[in-house]
């Protein structure tokens, strides 16, 4: 069954963001050697997992994600299948949560409850997901195992304080264990009811937010057993299938009369896999990894990631510089000294999120509310695009507003 909708799993490091979504689809998505080794997302993980009913069970203990109703062992019915995006919540790690959250339809924001709320990057995410326009979020309370009834409810009161004026101010709160899988099915029944399936327009050429590359060849393989590279992603709008030829834009970088050009990469689907079915046909919603024919070494290491692929002739423009509207927040989330927002000045360099991109920009005019940036790296993106502003504060770049990109 393929995925009809993606849901980000967003919070603070070490909430139990992973640890949730691992209770949910069996799949511990830190797999990356370093994320293992530090025990910390680094790079967006996805897993999807098919939500199911026991039809003689009660709701909610009748949701379930097992093929066998654990309590009175009965077939359980599938409902659907969603795809869920794991968001590191490390503060060094912020441009990769942002790049997560453009392919994000609603969102879950873990909180645990043995610390106080709100955690810094609590706050940060929450905003973020308000500037991407994500209205959908659920309230996970992990951890309820550590704590005792009586912190348990001063933490819930703490939560509530936390959201008010925010986008999750009426969102829903569970409280939950994941570590030891209670309230699973609580969690299940309020995503079956807050987060439905988006719908996307099918009949519209193919457009693919990229926000993973990455070459699937060992070492040492033969030349004629070579893969092409892989994208992964979601689909926005149209449908993919096998042999479809593709276009990638901005592309790759090239020389042109000792100028860098960004010329835009062809190629066409050898495969489609959704999780670990293939596809014949893919379409909107759910996250995919998509076969290519192109170079393994043009996709190693997420460089593509931030691009966007689709029919080709069909995608939005590509901007090198470009005016955006701005809205900046009154103070600076994501540390525990949170600053007054200054007004965004001439020549200050900002940390740009557009789409699955992120990009270094110059402001090269800053007036009012309007602001023109040169950037780093181009980006291809819509007219009316949204877009997260981040400022280098110290060491770390902190969120600091919103724009809409105009012209």
């Amino acid at each position: 069954m393929e995925a009809c909708v993606n849901i980000g799993m967003v919070g603070h490091v070490d909430h139990g963001k992973t640890t949730l979504v691992s209770a949910l689809s069996g799949i511990w998505t830190d797999q990356h050697s370093e994320e293992v080794k530090r025990g910390i997302s680094i790079r967006l993980g996805y897993a999807n997992v098919t939500f199911r009913r026991c039809p003689q069970c009660p709701e909610p203990e009748a949701y379930t994600v097992s093929e066998v109703c654990g309590t009175c062992g009965a077939t359980a019915e599938p409902l659907r299948t969603v795809s869920f995006v794991d968001a590191p919540g490390h503060e060094t790690l912020m441009a990769t949560m942002l790049s997560g959250a453009a392919i994000m339809d609603g969102a879950i924001l873990v909180i645990a409850a043995n610390e106080p709320c709100p955690q810094p990057q609590t706050k940060e995410h929450l905003m973020a997901l308000d500037i991407i326009g994500i209205k959908k979020v659920i309230i996970v309370q992990n951890k309820i195992d550590l704590v005792s009834h009586d912190d348990l409810l001063v933490n819930y009161e703490q939560i509530k304080e936390f959201v008010k004026g925010t986008v999750a101010e009426h969102a829903p709160i569970v409280p939950i264990s994941a570590q030891q899988a209670v309230n699973i099915d609580l969690l299940i029944d309020l995503i079956e009811k807050e987060i439905p399936c988006t719908a996307h327009d099918a009949t519209k050429p193919a457009q693919m937010f990229i926000a993973r590359s990455f070459d699937v060849n060992k070492p040492g393989t033969d030349i004629a057993k070579l893969l092409g590279g892989v994208i992964g992603g979601t689909l926005n709008q149209g449908e993919l299938k096998l042999k479809d030829e593709i276009e990638i834009r901005p592309g790759r970088s090239v020389e042109v009369g000792g100028k860098n050009e960004w010329v835009p990469i062809t190629t066409s689907v050898s495969s489609i896999v959704s999780e670990k079915e293939r596809l014949k046909v893919a379409t909107p919603g759910g996250l995919l990894g998509v076969g290519t024919k192109l170079d393994p070494a043009l996709v190693k290491s997420d460089s593509l990631v931030g691009q966007i692929a689709g029919t080709p002739g069909s995608l939005p423009p590509v901007w090198k510089s470009f005016t955006m509207e701005v809205k900046l927040l009154d103070r600076v989330v994501g540390s525990s000294d949170e600053l007054n927002v200054d007004s965004i000045h001439t020549s200050e360099p900002l940390m740009l999120s557009v789409g699955t991109a992120t990009t270094v920009g110059i402001a090269t005019s800053a007036r009012n509310s309007a602001v023109e940036v040169a950037l780093k790296r181009p980006v291809c993106a819509e007219i009316g695009s949204r877009i997260a502003i981040s400022r280098r504060i110290g060491s770390r770049w902190r969120l600091i507003g919103a724009g809409t990109l105009v012209k």
